[in-house]
């Protein structure tokens, strides 16, 4: 494990302030407060030493996939440990999301915001698919949990991450967060990063899927 010492009170000075999650369906679950000591894509405890794994400290990566190109294509397990290819998505539109690490406060968040949105989704022939470096058995607890109705797949080594070139963030210790969206014919029609606004995530991925 990598370890980074940040200054006392240096953590508010980088990091905006976490809101309480709300969620427009009734009986839900949301993020707690407890899981607050989590910063987006980050586990840490009430100290002012940061644990990271050491494979997430690396340097930014240099986008490869860009609109109006076909991604690399990809064969993950999901998280009943079924295998599932980008190919199958082939005739529709897709939004494939990366995200830093299950139960962490902006990646529920985010998880939870498609959750709620699921059904535009729906209602616009798309398929969502998560995907983050976690093993399938994360996943499972993680979407069993939040009650998501959609794919998490398990990118472990992040090889796929690094095919598709998603930037990392601060200084290159937090995996990106970043958005895809794929047209019928499996080309990217959007790309987009916000590592601290997760919900705005599915405003843009509706505005550009309505439009298609």
């Amino acid at each position: 494990m990598a370890s980074i010492s940040l200054p006392k009170h240096s953590l508010p000075s980088l990091l905006p302030t976490l809101k309480p999650i709300t969620s427009s369906s009734q009986n839900l679950p949301i993020l707690s407060k407890s899981s607050q000591s989590q910063f987006y894509g980050l586990k840490f405890s009430h100290s002012t030493s940061l644990s990271i794994p050491s494979s997430s400290v690396k340097n930014t990566i240099l986008a490869k996939v860009n609109k109006g190109q076909a991604p690399p294509s990809f064969t993950l397990k999901d998280q009943d440990g079924k295998t599932l290819s980008l190919s199958k998505f082939k005739g529709k539109p897709v939004v494939v999301y990366f995200y830093p690490a299950d139960e962490t406060p902006g990646c529920t968040k985010q998880a939870c915001a498609f959750r709620d949105s699921y059904e535009k989704f729906k209602k616009a022939g798309a398929e969502v698919v998560g995907i983050s470096g976690d093993d399938p058995s994360s996943h499972k607890a993680f979407a069993k949990k939040y009650r998501l109705p959609f794919t998490l797949l398990s990118d472990e080594g992040n090889k796929i991450r690094k095919e598709w070139g998603v930037p990392a963030d601060l200084f290159g210790t937090l995996p990106g967060r970043q958005t895809y969206v794929l047209d019928k014919k499996g080309v990217v029609q959007l790309i987009y990063n916000n590592q601290f606004q997760p919900e705005k995530h599915i405003d843009e991925t509706l505005k550009l899927l309505q439009s298609l």
